[in-house]
């Protein structure tokens, strides 16, 4: 049975008073246990504009930059800035990370990776999974400052030094720790007390710095000076704008900045080079798309792994009738798990880098496909974790199913942060930024302040050679980052994104649900409590054991409702699940509200 949408405008006046779609009969079903409050923080509204990130001073920046006239494009160059300031442990110039950007004039949506490879002189097989995961042999080229200037290249309007003055004032002068970056650098003091370099910067005194506590980044306020005076000298030179900006690229990738990296990873017994900084450039592609009950969703392609994951799995759900089983029951909970589980069987056989390998995208977003797999999954008993199918096009990639005696090892979990922008004109941005596991590398990197994306983990990585995901020296391995763009008849409805490792694809799911099934408003629908699978070893083994986490404020009886399905199921703590931060558009009223999930430090500011 398929579910017929809710016509536009009934389902945008739910929107607009934030009620979800047969109300009356959800609010007798209702899995929250009384008393609960769905939403604790109010939807934030913007007039000329919005943005919702992972950190209050990130966000100010962003809404800075869009007071002085700037748009949704220098707005998110600020606020990556400044959240590899206030948020180091899970984002950065020398992170990774993907961008969806739609484009109010011309009606298109694009997407940016900015995603750095393995060093070419990368032997995995002569590494164990904690040299990939952490310390000097560990991470992949620095992708994230040339998507800053790839951004404002194609659609910014300001200089890179009025986008990132922000950041160079917190890294200079301070900013109050916030309680989790003090948690995170105590969790990674092993890691850091391997490297002067890294004490320096996190372990200031020998201690951890405490919650609230001033903390400066004058290294890092160095390097982003340095790549602002590229800029300017260029100008004063006589070049144009966009010449300014390769200025600065160049200076990371190919000048003092490089050299200095270069240095310090010959110096110890790391494997990157010049080559390898040189040879980066970040990419504009064509995002990922499906429809779903009416509305456009598109979101990152390979090598994000996760873009393709929601996309999947809103294909495969959009053959059950869940509005009608309502948000947080066992019978929606089940089909969201049974749909992720076949999704990821698909996502983790063939999603790799694009420039090495054919990825059957086309295949395995077809609604016949779809069809197809739909037919592993019931509506009364859980499956074990799948193979990954064989969808039109799969005979052009040479990675094989894994088989029974492919080695267990266990995936690392991610770090990582998101946010979204819309600017007064009706653009549209969605973006995660990561450092992979938290801290990246974990190793700072001589005197630039700078630390690497782990990015040749395993997770990130496959742990079979065979396998095109494998960690290879050039070769970019795969992220979950997704942040999502939802269109409906040309029109912006919804930007989002959030961080979350192994979880990110899931919740944006979970996410999509609450809006585009259940009519909730973006406040409530990032709120909401969710699900996470988990897997022993990994997704990339058919038949590993699936555990279901359930944020404990669903209602009682769901843990044991999800047993009796063949779920091996627990409750977790309440707000445990991912960060969601997204911007939504009333389709009857045009009104714009932005949301901030209260499970992390983000905040939602609008003007």
């Amino acid at each position: 049975m398929t579910h017929r949408p809710l016509p536009l405008l009934l389902a945008a006046v739910l929107l607009a008073g934030g009620l979800a779609p047969h109300a009356a009969a959800q609010e007798a079903a209702h899995p929250i246990q009384p008393g609960d409050r769905l939403v604790n923080r109010p939807e934030v509204p913007g007039v000329h504009g919005l943005v919702t990130a992972g950190h209050p001073l990130a966000t100010m920046a962003g809404i800075r930059a869009l007071m002085r006239g700037g748009n949704a494009i220098d707005a998110s160059v600020a606020v990556l800035a400044v959240l590899h300031v206030v948020r180091p442990q899970m984002s950065g110039a020398s992170g990774n990370g993907f961008l969806t950007f739609f484009d109010q004039e011309t009606g298109e949506v694009h997407s940016l990776s900015a995603t750095g490879a393995a060093p070419l002189a990368l032997d995995a097989a002569s590494l164990n999974p904690a040299q990939l995961n952490k310390g000097i042999r560990a991470g992949v080229t620095p992708g994230l400052f040339g998507g800053w200037i790839a951004a404002l290249k194609r659609f910014g309007t300001v200089s890179l030094g009025e986008a990132i003055e922000p950041a160079i004032d917190y890294a200079k002068n301070g900013h109050p720790l916030e309680e989790s970056v003090s948690r995170s650098i105590a969790a990674s003091r092993e890691d850091f007390e391997k490297h002067p370099t890294s004490v320096q910067v996190f372990l200031p005194e020998g201690r951890v710095p405490e919650p609230g506590e001033f903390f400066r980044m004058p290294d890092l306020a160095r390097t982003l000076e340095s790549l602002v005076e590229a800029e300017r000298d260029a100008r004063r030179a006589g070049k144009s704008r966009e010449e300014a900006l390769d200025a600065a690229f160049d200076r990371f990738y190919k000048g003092e900045i490089a050299e200095e990296m270069a240095r310090f990873y010959e110096e110890n017994g790391g494997d990157f080079t010049m080559a390898d900084f040189a040879a980066y450039e970040p990419r504009w592609r064509e995002p990922v798309h499906t429809t779903y009950r009416g509305y456009d969703v598109y979101s990152s392609p390979p090598t994000s792994r996760g873009g393709l994951e929601v996309l999947l799995q809103l294909n495969l759900i959009e053959g059950f009738p869940v509005a009608e089983l309502g948000p947080g029951s066992p019978e929606t909970l089940h089909l969201v798990a049974e749909a992720i589980k076949v999704a990821k069987s698909d996502v983790y056989r063939y999603v790799a880098d694009p420039t090495k390998f054919d990825v059957p995208l086309e295949g395995l977003l077809s609604k016949e496909y779809a069809r197809e797999r739909r037919a592993l999954m019931s509506t009364d008993r859980a499956i074990p974790y799948p193979a990954g199918g064989v969808p039109l096009g799969a005979e052009t990639t040479t990675s094989p199913a894994p088989g029974p005696d492919a080695r267990p090892i266990r995936s690392f979990a991610g770090s990582t942060t998101s946010f979204s922008v819309v600017d007064a004109a009706g653009n549209a941005v969605a973006c995660t930024p990561t450092h992979g596991g938290m801290f990246g590398t974990a190793v700072v990197v001589g005197s630039t302040g700078l630390t690497f994306n782990n990015g040749t983990r395993i997770g990130s990585t496959a742990p079979d050679p065979a396998h095109v995901n494998y960690a290879r020296g050039g070769q970019i391995p795969i992220l979950n980052n997704s942040p999502i763009i939802v269109l409906r008849d040309g029109e912006f409805v919804l930007a989002l994104g959030t961080p979350g490792g192994e979880t990110i694809g899931q919740t944006q799911f979970q996410v999509l649900l609450n809006v585009l099934d259940f009519g909730m408003g973006i406040q409530e629908a990032v709120a909401y409590p969710r699900l996470s699978l988990f897997a022993d070893p990994n997704f990339y083994t058919p038949g590993s054991d699936i555990l279901i986490r359930v944020e404990d404020r669903m209602a009682a009886g769901t843990v044991d409702a999800l047993t009796a399905l063949g779920h091996h199921a627990e409750f977790t703590s309440s707000f445990a699940l991912g960060s969601n931060n997204g911007i939504l558009r009333n389709l009857l009223t045009g009104a714009l509200a932005a949301g901030a999930d209260p499970r992390r430090a983000a905040y939602a500011i609008g003007y």
